[in-house]
């Protein structure tokens, strides 16, 4: 194992005490350990507030300033984070508005997320929880009970971040976040697997002609192994899954603030189909460079011109990764006016930033 690092207990805490030195716009705290905003609490916003294992940055907390998160939680490497850091995190940022937690649909965060709930309720602050499920990969896996969350999470954050903002109030920022859920859809590969730094090895391993298709972001089993294809043929597979992935219903779990209780709902997402337009994401796993990304989004759009489907906006490079892992992933999630004027609207992050 080759890897910047000094002790594999300290990674977490001594990547944590070099962003704070690097970005004194944020608030790091490192016991229990989350990431914030440096104005908060915000007074009359609603604080989004996310988080999941490290290992996938920039996401969460590279996310983190004006337009886009409160607060981030980070947990071990592809860990979870615990219940008192979001609770800690939720108390730090959040005003008269509440406290919005965005959670990928992996076992572990739904949980912790939905323990933080409770006890943040608990304490008067008004809460909703929601959750993202993109990945055509699979409805079910190791981690997940349904789809797993990936890289529509990037594009619900700043979306819903902007609509904080700009003064959304909590349940309008929840159902605009179910629905740009609703509309994304991705699909990742593997290159090489990647090495957390607590194991010392590759997380699985893969042939010099191999490939997988469908991985996840822990390096999850994927759909399928097959030999070395170019660059188009690899987008083609993924792009024809996305755009071929066809109805998908499944029962959510979501808090009911008015009745102080957990409920089930039955969501429906329709494919995308010609005529839609989409913002599209072409994500690095880790390893990738940038020039590859850059001819995957090539084959990306032509393949959704000639399915009729227009980009109206994009995104190439490394948001939502995985370690070091060489591969790629493409999200496509469809668009509306309000959508894509929040989209718009300027960010001030780490790692993404534009309008100021």
């Amino acid at each position: 194992m080759k890897k910047l690092i000094n002790a594999v207990d300290h990674v977490i805490t001594e990547q944590l005490e070099g962003m704070a030195l690097a970005h004194p716009e944020l608030k790091i705290s490192l016991d229990p350990k989350y990431i914030a905003r440096a104005d908060a609490p915000l007074t009359d916003k609603v604080a989004v507030i996310s988080g999941g294992g490290s290992g996938h940055e920039p996401m969460h907390g590279g996310f983190v300033g004006v337009g886009m998160l409160a607060a981030a939680c980070p947990g071990e490497v592809f860990t979870s984070p615990t219940p008192d850091q979001m609770y800690a995190a939720a108390h730090a940022v959040a005003g008269t508005a509440g406290v919005l937690f965005v959670v990928k649909n992996y076992t572990g965060d739904v949980l912790n997320f939905e323990t933080a709930a409770e006890m943040v309720h608990d304490d008067g602050i008004k809460v909703q929880n929601v959750l993202v499920d993109d990945d055509v990969a699979v409805k079910d896996s190791l981690y997940t009970a349904g789809r797993r969350g990936v890289g529509t999470t990037v594009i619900l954050e700043k979306v819903v971040g902007a609509a904080a903002e700009a003064g959304y109030d909590l349940d309008q920022c929840a159902e605009l976040a179910r629905r740009v859920n609703s509309y994304g859809r991705s699909l990742g590969m593997a290159l090489t697997s990647c090495t957390v730094p607590a194991v010392g090895k590759p997380t699985f391993t893969l042939g010099a002609d191999e490939i997988e298709i469908g991985i996840g972001i822990h390096g999850e089993p994927g759909q399928y192994r097959t030999t070395m294809k170019t660059a188009d043929e690899i987008t083609t597979t993924l792009v024809n899954a996305i755009l071929d992935d066809g109805e998908y219903r499944r029962m959510l779990r979501e808090w009911d603030r008015g009745n102080a209780m957990w409920i089930e709902r039955e969501v429906i997402d329709t494919p995308l189909v010609a005529g839609d337009e989409v913002i599209a994401l072409v994500n690095s796993m880790g390893g990738t460079p940038q020039s590859e990304l850059y001819a995957v989004y090539r084959k990306l759009a032509a393949l959704c011109q000639s399915r009729g489907i227009r980009i109206l906006r994009s995104l190439v490079g490394a948001y939502i990764t995985s370690l070091e892992m060489q591969g790629v992933s493409i999200t496509l999630v469809k668009t509306d006016s309000e959508i894509l004027s929040m989209w718009d609207a300027p960010v001030k992050t780490p790692a993404l930033r534009w309008g100021f």
